[in-house]
C-alpha cells in the first residue's frame, strides 16, 4: 500500500476511535448522573467503581458460600442405614452381636489363648449353628482348619517364618457342586494390647452374617464361595501365606475380597483391586448398594507413601489371584490402640459393609467372569464414586483417549483466543491488505501469548512463594516445641497454614493487578482464567502420559470450566462479573470441586493419623503444611478469577492477617496440645514399652554380656517431650547403640523391622536402667492321661 493510503487508513481510524471514546464518555457521564442520584460520588473520584466488577463484601460472601455449601454436602455424605432383618438380606444387629463376642476377651494376639482357643471355638461354634440352617436349603458347607507352617519374603532381607498359625476356612457351594470360588478373607488376631474391634473383628463378624445370609438364599449359586477366617495377620501376614500357598482348596480359588482396617468405624474403602482384571471393578460398581472406591487411593497405596501391607498382597503375589482390597479408614486415631472397641464402630457402619460385601459377592458367584477369568484379564480401569451415590467406571484406555480429546479440545479453545484477540478494528480491516492484516494479527497473538506466559509466571510465583510462606511457617512452629498441635485439633492447622496460603496467593496477585493498569480487570481476570485451564492441561498431559489413571481429575478440572466458561464468555464480555455470571461460573465448577473437596478430606482422614504414629526423621508439621498448601493450591486456581473482578482486597488481606496472627500467637502459648485422653474422640500418643531382659551369646555359646530393663520406643516426632515432665525418670534413660551384627540389631521387639536399610530401619529406643530382670517363672508338666487317636481326627 502507498504512504497516502496508509495516511488515510490511520485517519480513519483515529477518526472512528474518537467517535467510540465520546460515546463512551456520553455513557460514563449518565452512569455519574445515576450513581449521584443513587448517593454515591462520580466516577470521576471513584475509579474502583467500575462497571463488570464485583464488590470486595459479594465476592467473598459467594465463594464461602460456595466452598461452606460443597464442604457441608462432602460431610453429609454417609448415609444412615437401617438393618434388615429379613432372610436373605444382611443384619447389621447380628453381626454387632459377633463383634460384642469376639472382642469379650481382649486382645488376641498370635500364639495366646484368646487368639487360638476362645476365638477358634467361638467362631467354629457359630458356623456350625449356620451349617444347621443350610441342611434343607440348596448349599451345603465344609469346615476345615488348617495349622500351616512355612517362611516367605516380602523383599529386602526380612524373612517371616511362621509354626501352626491357625486358619479357619469354610466352602460354601450348591449341593450340585462347584469348580470355582470367590475368597473373602479377615483375620481374627489383633495386635498387643488393643481388643481389635475394627482390625478386624467387625470383618469376621460381617463375614459371618454374609455366610448366614448366602446359606438362607433359596436360589442356588452358580459358583462356591470360601471364607477365610485367618488367625495371623499382624505378624507379617503369615496366615493368608500359609493358606494361599498350602491348602488344597486355594487352587480353586478365581478371586478375593479382603476385608481390613486403618481406622475404626466409618466406610469401607476400595483402595486396591487387580492387578488388571477390570471385571472386578465394574463387577463392584453394579453390585455394591452404597459405593466408596477410588483409582486414587489406589494408586496412592501402591505407591508405598502409606506404610502398611494387608493379606491382598500375599493373595497377588504368592497366589496369582486378583481381587478387591476394602478397608475402614474413619478416626486412625484409635488404630491399634487400647480404644479400638466395638462401641466406636456405628451400626449403620457395619451395615453398609454386609450391604456391599454381600450384593458383591452374590454377583461375582452368579456371574460367567468368575469361571473364565482369563478372558477378561487384561487392562486396567479408571473408577472413583461420586459422594457415594454411584460409581463411575471406564476402561483406561478409553480414558486416554478421552484425556487427549480433552487437552486438543483446550488448546484449540487457548489458539481461538489467539485469533480473536487479534482482530482488526471493523473501520480498518476494509482497507488493508493481507500483508498488513496478517501482520497485525500475529502482533496481536504474540501480545496475548506473552500476557499468558506472564500470567503463568505470576500464578507459578505465587504457588512457589505459598508453599515457602508454609514450610517456614512449620519451621517456626517446630522451632517454638509446638509440633503436632493439629493432632487433636485439625481446624488450627487449616486456619493456621490455609490463612498463610490464601493470604500469600490473594497478595501476589492484588500486587499483579496493581502492576497491569494498562489491561483491564475483566481482560485479566479472563486470562488468569486461561493460565488455570493451560496448567491444568499440562497435568492432564503429563499423567496420561505415565499412565497414570488418577489423570481423571485434571481432566475433570479441565472440562466442566471449560464448558461454563464458553457457556458465559459472551454475557462476561458484554456486562462483565454481574452476580448472575458469578453464580452460574460457581456452578459449572461445582462437580469438579466437590470430588474433590471428597478427595482432599478422604485424604487428611487417612494421612493424619499416620503422622501420628509416623518414626520419619521429617517433621510431620512440614507434612501437614504441605498438605493444606496443596490443597489450598488446587481449590484456588479457578477462583484466583474473582481476585481480579473485585474491586478491592484490602480487607480479604486484613482479615486473613489477623486470623494467621491470632492462630500463631495461640498455637505458640501452647493453647493446643497434641494428644487428647478425651473418652468420646481420644488421640492417644503412641508408644510402645517393653520390659526386657538381653543375653548376648557368642558363637560359642558363653554369655557376653547382658542388661535389663524398659525399652522405650517411640512412635511419633514429639518423642518423650510430653512425657517427661510427669516420668523425670526417663531422663536417666540410657540410649541403646543398634548393633547391625546382632540378630534384629539387638532389639528384643515385637514389631518387625521393615526394609533393609539396617539401623536407619529401626526405632530409636532408650532402655532406663535400673531395673529387675523379668525371670519367667518356672514350669512344671505332669502327665495324667494318655489317648491314642487314629490319625486325621
Amino acid at each position: 500500500m502507498s504512504d497516502p493510503v496508509i495516511m488515510q487508513i490511520r485517519e480513519r481510524y483515529s477518526t472512528g476511535r474518537r467517535i467510540r471514546d465520546q460515546q463512551n464518555q456520553q455513557q460514563w457521564d449518565s452512569r455519574d448522573e445515576e450513581a449521584a442520584l443513587n448517593g454515591l460520588q462520580s466516577r470521576k473520584h471513584k475509579p474502583e467503581m467500575r462497571a463488570g466488577l464485583l464488590a470486595e463484601s459479594s465476592a467473598v460472601i459467594l465463594l464461602l458460600g460456595f466452598v461452606c455449601l460443597l464442604w457441608i454436602l462432602v460431610l453429609i455424605s454417609v448415609q444412615q442405614l437401617i438393618s434388615s432383618s429379613s432372610p436373605g438380606h444382611f443384619n447389621a444387629l447380628r453381626a454387632r452381636k459377633h463383634l460384642e463376642q469376639i472382642t469379650s476377651v481382649g486382645p488376641r494376639t498370635v500364639g495366646s489363648p484368646e487368639n487360638e482357643i476362645t476365638t477358634v471355638n467361638y467362631l467354629l461354634d457359630q458356623i456350625e449353628q449356620i451349617r444347621s440352617e443350610s441342611k434343607t436349603g440348596p448349599h451345603f458347607i465344609t469346615v476345615d482348619i488348617q495349622r500351616p507352617t512355612g517362611c516367605f519374603s516380602l523383599g529386602g532381607f526380612t524373612i517371616s517364618c511362621y509354626d501352626h498359625v491357625t486358619n479357619i476356612a469354610v466352602k460354601l457351594q450348591p449341593k450340585t457342586s462347584a469348580q470355582h470360588f470367590m475368597l473373602a478373607n479377615c483375620h481374627f488376631d489383633s495386635v498387643p494390647n488393643s481388643p481389635g474391634a475394627s482390625d478386624d473383628a467387625v470383618s469376621c463378624s460381617v463375614m459371618l452374617e454374609v455366610l448366614h445370609s448366602l446359606v438362607n438364599l433359596s436360589m442356588p449359586l452358580k459358583h462356591g464361595v470360601i471364607f477365610l477366617f485367618n488367625g495371623a495377620e499382624e505378624t507379617k501376614l503369615q496366615a493368608s501365606h500359609g493358606f494361599i500357598t498350602q491348602h488344597p482348596w486355594a487352587q480353586q480359588v478365581r478371586a478375593f475380597v479382603n476385608l481390613e482396617a486403618a481406622g475404626v468405624g466409618g466406610k469401607e474403602l476400595v483402595f486396591q483391586t487387580g492387578p488388571e482384571n477390570p471385571w472386578l471393578v465394574q463387577a463392584y460398581a453394579r453390585a455394591a448398594v452404597h459405593p466408596f472406591a477410588s483409582v486414587v487411593g489406589q494408586e496412592i497405596f501402591q505407591s508405598g507413601l502409606i506404610p502398611s501391607d494387608t493379606d491382598f498382597r500375599i493373595f497377588r503375589d504368592f497366589g496369582n489371584i486378583p481381587g478387591i482390597d476394602l478397608a475402614f479408614i474413619e478416626n486412625g486415631f484409635l488404630y491399634h490402640t487400647k480404644y479400638d472397641t466395638p462401641e466406636r464402630i456405628h451400626t449403620n457402619s457395619i451395615q453398609r459393609a454386609g450391604d456391599n460385601i454381600l450384593s458383591v459377592l452374590k454377583h461375582l458367584v452368579m456371574s460367567e467372569e468368575l469361571a473364565d477369568s482369563s478372558k477378561y484379564h487384561h487392562g486396567n480401569m479408571v473408577f472413583f464414586d461420586m459422594l457415594g451415590v454411584t460409581l463411575v467406571v471406564y476402561p483406561a484406555h478409553v480414558g486416554t483417549i478421552i484425556n487427549y480429546v480433552v487437552a486438543v479440545a483446550t488448546m484449540i479453545y487457548l489458539g481461538t483466543k489467539c485469533i480473536l484477540t487479534s482482530r482488526v478494528d471493523q473501520i480498518f480491516l476494509p482497507l488493508c491488505d493481507t500483508s498488513v492484516l496478517m501482520r497485525h494479527m500475529l502482533c496481536a497473538a504474540g501480545r496475548y501469548i506473552c500476557e499468558l506466559v506472564c500470567a503463568v509466571c505470576v500464578l507459578i510465583l505465587s504457588w512457589v512463594f505459598t508453599l515457602l510462606t508454609v514450610l517456614f511457617v512449620a519451621l517456626l512452629v517446630k522451632l517454638m516445641g509446638r509440633s503436632m498441635f493439629w493432632y487433636s485439633y485439625f481446624y488450627a492447622a487449616i486456619c493456621l497454614y490455609g490463612s498463610a496460603a490464601v493470604g500469600i496467593i490473594v497478595l501476589i496477585h492484588t500486587l499483579a493487578k496493581t502492576q497491569c493498569r494498562s489491561t483491564g480487570r475483566v481482560d485479566l481476570a479472563e486470562l488468569f482464567f486461561d493460565v488455570s485451564l493451560l496448567l491444568w492441561c499440562c497435568v492432564l498431559l503429563f499423567l496420561t502420559s505415565h499412565g497414570w489413571c488418577s489423570a481423571y481429575l485434571p481432566m475433570m478440572m479441565v472440562v466442566f470450566p471449560l464448558i461454563s466458561k464458553l457457556l458465559l464468555s459472551r454475557h462476561f464480555r458484554a456486562r462483565g462479573a454481574t452476580l448472575q455470571y458469578s453464580v452460574l461460573y460457581l456452578m459449572g465448577l461445582a462437580i469438579p470441586y466437590i470430588h474433590i473437596m471428597f478427595l482432599i478430606r478422604v485424604i487428611f482422614e487417612v494421612f493424619t493419623p499416620i503422622l501420628g504414629r509416623s518414626t520419619s526423621e521429617t517433621p510431620p508439621d512440614f507434612i501437614m503444611a504441605l498438605l493444606v498448601a496443596l490443597a489450598t493450591v488446587i481449590l484456588s486456581s479457578y477462583f484466583i478469577h474473582f481476585i481480579y473482578l473485585s474491586r478491592s482486597t484490602k480487607w480479604i488481606l486484613a482479615v486473613l492477617g489477623s486470623v494467621f496472627t491470632l492462630m500463631f500467637v495461640l498455637v505458640g502459648c501452647g493453647l493446643f496440645f497434641p494428644y487428647s485422653a478425651d473418652p468420646s474422640s481420644p488421640r492417644p500418643k503412641r508408644v510402645s514399652v517393653q520390659h526386657i531382659t538381653r543375653r548376648f551369646h557368642s558363637l560359642n555359646g558363653s554369655l557376653q554380656s547382658s542388661d535389663s530393663g524398659f525399652c522405650i520406643n517411640n512412635q511419633d516426632y514429639t518423642g518423650m517431650q510430653h512425657i517427661t515432665p510427669y516420668i523425670p525418670q526417663i531422663n536417666d534413660s540410657i540410649c541403646t547403640l543398634c548393633q547391625e551384627q546382632l540378630p534384629y540389631y539387638g532389639f528384643p521387639r515385637f514389631k518387625r523391622v521393615y526394609g533393609d536399610g539396617g539401623c536407619d530401619d529401626v526405632v530409636h529406643a532408650r532402655v532406663q536402667l535400673p531395673e529387675p530382670p523379668t525371670e519367667p517363672h518356672d514350669v512344671f508338666l505332669s502327665l495324667f492321661q494318655e489317648e491314642l487317636v487314629s490319625s486325621g481326627s
